[in-house]
């Protein structure tokens, strides 16, 4: 790992939107083509809230305390892609991922950081559902409406 403590395997998942559904996605700069919400391991010693707003600003330039963050009280357990297995501890497969919904105004631009995305788009939630990697990404995607009291 050249020098860098491996990545603790609890990560969150932001899923950002608008009040009308649609929903930010980024361009992964590893993995051109591979779309997703925000996401990032906890860093030790932080909450979960904590990495939630961490990573949001890192990957977005948006300050989540000044928009709705809810933590969905939702946690996925999934196995690490192996292309991304050396960034932890050796020996470890899965992730525990817990997901969090940021409602924002409209939809607010964003300042990437390149050494992560190559690029970010607005999408409405169906469409953003089919376009992610991850499928806990798209399920959580496809909660969207129930989770905001709406059909569908």
């Amino acid at each position: 790992m050249s020098g860098t403590a491996p990545k603790i395997p609890v990560s969150t998942l932001v899923v950002i939107h608008d009040p009308d559904l649609n929903v930010l996605l980024l361009e992964r700069a590893d993995r051109p083509g591979f779309w997703q919400s925000v996401t990032g391991s906890q860093d030790p010693g932080e909450t979960l809230e904590q990495t939630a707003v961490r990573e949001v600003m890192e990957e977005t330039g948006l300050d989540a305390r000044s928009h709705r963050l809810v933590d969905w009280n939702l946690s996925n357990i999934y196995e690490i892609y192996p292309i991304w297995r050396h960034r932890y501890a050796p020996g470890t497969t899965h992730n525990t991922e817990h997901v969090f919904g940021l409602t924002v105004t409209a939809r607010s631009p964003v300042r990437l950081a390149p050494q992560e995305h190559l690029a970010s788009m607005w999408l409405p939630w169906q469409e953003a559902a089919a376009k992610v990697f991850s499928p806990t990404n798209r399920h959580a995607i496809e909660m969207l409406p129930q989770r905001l009291g709406m059909r569908p």
